[in-house]
């Protein structure tokens, strides 16, 4: 074990508890430059509106930070912890601070490295770049990542960059002790289960918070308990809360939203209501993540909404192919028009003024 760093005892605790995580976008000017002051704002929104931990530089960062050319992966995460740090001290809160990882294993090594010294607690591992990798090679990097910070393990869908991995991948993985959390977002019911299914019979289930990233069935996997039968006896788990590129706009809403469905978790009846609610967010999904388009459009999506709010200035990218696809934006259009209860457009206009100019949380 003291090969293997841990954090904050707080941190686990409050993974635990459930969290609303919002994968951080990037945030550019007109000339896809860095707009410090939008992406401050950005961060101040997500923590007024009451998310306990962000993530920055994970695939709604963009990938394309790590570039030389765009030399961002640093700069960012620095930008996310600073201001993370002042709107706690303004709130006396705490929030959990992670950071994605990725690439090569030196590649990856460095960037926990970077982000440990920015001040992120966890790192977000993503071994998508290891395409033809067996489940050896994938632990063996795990694992040289997972010496230089606490794991968020992370099962990203192989539309936007992920691969499928094995049970028995995941089945090993959870057995490396600082393995606090996995994000399960493969999109796919069988493969979300394969991880439920791993850390029950791993006898880590009250040690690993569990979190949804399937932005496709966000509600129905906060409602779902799942009783796995193991050689140990039966192991009860929750997907506790959410780790999501969705959750980057309206996160006001989605607070309230998990809010919600943890109030049924004691109760054993699942209201009619939210699972209404599940059909509306995932119709939601399917516009701003593009879903029509193999989810070609689902960053400049996820940035037009946030445009629309004020809170950026334009749905750019630094690619600039990454456009809205034909037909999203009147996708977007009708899903606003449909669902005006799952936005927070008075939430951030009663407060964007003080975000812009360096205000914090409420």
């Amino acid at each position: 074990m003291s090969n293997y760093p841990l954090p904050p005892a707080w941190v686990a605790e409050r993974l635990h508890a459930g969290l609303v995580i919002p994968a951080h976008p990037l945030a550019l000017t007109a000339q896809r430059r860095l707009d410090e002051r939008r992406q401050r704002t950005l961060t101040r929104y997500y923590h007024a509106a009451g998310a306990g931990g962000i993530a920055v530089g994970v695939h709604t960062t963009q990938f394309a930070i790590r570039e030389p050319q765009f030399g961002l992966l640093e700069p960012v995460l620095k930008l996310g912890a600073e201001t993370i740090a002042e709107c706690d001290r303004a709130s006396e809160r705490s929030t959990v601070r992670i950071a994605g990882i990725c690439g090569s294993t030196q590649q990856a090594i460095n960037e926990a490295l970077i982000a440990r010294n920015a001040g992120y607690h966890l790192g977000l591992l993503s071994v998508g770049a290891s395409k033809q990798a067996d489940d050896e090679s994938l632990l063996h990097h795990c694992r040289a990542v997972a010496r230089e910070i606490p794991l968020f393990g992370f099962y990203l869908q192989p539309a936007v960059g992920g691969r499928v991995l094995s049970f028995q991948f995941w089945r090993r993985f959870v057995e490396i002790p600082n393995v606090i959390a996995v994000k399960i977002a493969p999109f796919n019911r069988y493969q979300t289960l394969d991880v439920i299914r791993a850390v029950a019979e791993s006898g880590r289930a009250g040690e690993i918070a569990l979190y949804t990233g399937n932005d496709d069935s966000i509600v129905t996997d906060l409602l779902t308990a799942y009783s796995v039968r193991t050689a140990s006896g039966v192991a009860k788990l929750r997907i506790v809360g959410g780790l999501l590129g969705h959750w980057a706009c309206w996160t006001r809403a989605a607070v309230k939203l998990l809010a919600g469905c943890q109030a049924t978790w004691n109760s054993g009846t699942v209201p009619a209501e939210l699972l209404t609610r599940a059909a509306e967010v995932t119709d939601c999904n399917a516009a701003f993540f593009d879903a029509a388009n193999g989810f070609a459009g689902c960053l400049p999506g996820i940035h037009e909404v946030l445009r629309r709010q004020g809170l950026i200035s334009h749905a750019l990218c630094l690619n600039p192919s990454e456009q809205l696809s034909p037909g999203q934006l009147e996708e977007i259009d009708r899903v606003y028009g449909a669902y005006p209860h799952l936005n927070d457009d008075a939430f951030v206009e009663a407060n964007l003024g003080r975000w812009l100019d360096g205000g914090g949380s409420l």
